[in-house]
């Protein structure tokens, strides 16, 4: 079940934050990368591989896509 914003609200951009009232929210982009970067790790170790959300597409990225990015 995902949470939509509300009709009237925009999204933040994440250029945004900073200007955010609530201070968890301006801390939330660092938490996202931090486990981006742990479930990319994991994803290599176990060599398994990870799907992200790239502009509006679903894409799958194997463990060895990940280390050849990891090295470049």
């Amino acid at each position: 079940h995902m949470t939509l914003p509300h009709p009237k609200r925009e999204l933040m951009k994440a250029a945004e934050l900073h200007l955010a009232r609530n201070p968890d929210l301006i801390a939330s982009l660092g938490a996202i990368k931090r486990a981006a970067h742990l479930a990319r790790q994991t994803a290599i170790q176990t060599n398994t591989a990870i799907v992200v959300l790239k502009d509006g597409v679903l894409c799958r990225i194997s463990a060895e896509e990940l280390k050849q990015q990891e090295h470049a």
